[in-house]
């Protein structure tokens, strides 16, 4: 098959985009490098560096191919705050985008990469895609508008469209920037740097931490699976993890001691709680995750040449 891949150099695009060329297809990436990698994806992947809003260009890499998958979006929700227009433009414009050049260009499939952020605060977890999403952030505002959109110009025109909500997913090659980084990166760094992991809250707050093989092996069930026209699917590990859990498996995981300290106890840490119910993954995709929270954390440890190279023994 021929696939585009949007976003396809970042984090969970590059490893979706690698996995697909191992598996045999022929895979174009449009990427603005906004926050991918070109160096993340393998040599014989066609790349193409560009915004997601160019309409033209959108239309020459569409032609022959088979499956889109959507992946390209602003992705900070602390971000989001102080750019909302910003984020309507990339992650909501984008979308209508790239839907109408799909359309012109008859390709009939499209996987797009929503978030387990839309759900807000529910009052009920496991969270079911059937549950009102209480979107909290622009960027979360942003992916559910995103939905919207997929779904119906994909009805309205018959493309085929699922949106997979992708909760906390983490790994190897996981962007560590200087602000706002991803929980499981940062709390490593910390801890092998010998110093002390900062917490938000009480760290009692909960989330559903997905290693990214098991998130790629989803989205590449997602192209070809029959019966998900139309559909929004939870993917997660459906397991709930608090913060400072977290931070004690990390401890274990690189036998070093964990400095935990609570800046700001009256801070948020987000919402209280949040882990995804995954039965429909498992039903429409056979999903099945294979990588627990420890193994996940080991893997990142030997695979992820930033803290791989700081000697830290595997998990056991």
């Amino acid at each position: 098959m021929r696939y585009l891949v949007t976003g396809g150099a970042g984090f969970i695009g590059s490893a979706l985009t690698n996995q697909l060329v191992k598996d045999g297809h022929e895979v174009v990436v449009l990427d603005d490098l906004s926050n991918g990698v070109r160096q993340n994806l393998a040599p014989n992947v066609l790349f193409q560096r560009g915004d997601v809003n160019d309409v033209p260009r959108l239309w020459s890499l569409l032609q022959d191919v088979d499956c889109v998958y959507h992946l390209a979006a602003r992705v900070s929700v602390a971000e989001s705050l102080l750019y909302a227009t910003e984020y309507n433009q990339t992650n909501v414009g984008g979308t209508v985008s790239l839907m109408e050049a799909m359309r012109v260009a008859n390709v009939r499939r499209v996987v797009f990469a929503s978030s387990g952020s839309v759900y807000g605060v529910q009052h009920e977890q496991p969270v079911h895609e059937d549950d009102i999403p209480e979107p909290d952030s622009p960027y979360a505002v942003s992916k559910y508008a995103a939905e919207q959109y997929v779904r119906c110009i994909g009805r309205i025109h018959n493309i085929e469209a699922v949106s997979l909500r992708i909760f906390n997913a983490y790994g190897a090659g996981q962007p560590l920037p200087v602000s706002h980084a991803p929980v499981v990166p940062r709390f490593l760094q910390q801890v092998l740097t010998g110093g002390s992991v900062v917490i938000h809250g009480e760290g009692s707050q909960t989330r559903d931490f997905v290693h990214i093989s098991d998130v790629v092996a989803a989205l590449v069930a997602a192209s070809t699976a029959s019966d998900v026209d139309q559909q929004v699917i939870n993917i997660g590990s459906g397991e709930e993890t608090s913060i400072s859990e977290l931070a004690t498996a990390i401890g274990t995981v690189t036998s070093k001691r964990v400095h935990t300290i609570y800046p700001n106890t009256e801070k948020s840490g987000g919402v209280a709680r949040l882990v995804a119910e995954i039965s429909r993954a498992r039903t429409l995709l056979g999903y099945r995750p294979q990588v627990d929270l420890a193994e996940g954390l080991a893997r990142m440890l030997r695979e992820d040449h930033r803290f791989s190279q700081r000697r830290v023994p595997a998990y056991a």
